[in-house]
């Protein structure tokens, strides 16, 4: 199963409320057969912008991150329940590359002066 990261401005609610919102989300994704890796809260800012939804115009929110491995076919679905809660601002699932492994370098490789032939002009 490919990994994906889920970015979530919740508008902002008190504590337990938030928690009850990342709670339903997190049980919806485990739901459709995700498999959740970690809940990042990012904290709570100013946005770069004015967002509208569902009626409401909100210029603070709070933004979190959830780390999930899940099959490519929930995704779509997954949005439209995002995008229908009422607490949700705005939901970006984005897909997370492999981490490349760190290859050591070899460093410079010295040249082999003993193996070339140099030629004398007369």
């Amino acid at each position: 199963m490919p990994r994906y990261e889920l970015a979530l401005i919740l508008k902002t609610m008190q504590r337990l409320e938030t928690a009850a919102a990342l709670r339903r989300t997190v049980e919806t994704l485990m739901g459709k057969g995700a498999v959740v890796r970690s809940l990042e809260n990012m904290g709570e800012k100013t946005l770069p912008y004015k967002i509208s939804k569902h009626n409401l115009r909100h210029t603070r929110g709070g933004y979190f991150l959830v780390d999930f491995s899940a099959s490519p076919t929930i995704i779509p679905s997954m949005l439209d329940h995002l995008e229908r809660d009422i607490d949700v601002i705005r939901p970006t699932i984005l897909k997370k590359l492999p981490q490349k492994t760190q290859e050591e370098c070899p460093g410079l490789v010295p040249p082999d002066h003993e193996g070339k032939s140099f030629s004398k002009r007369k």
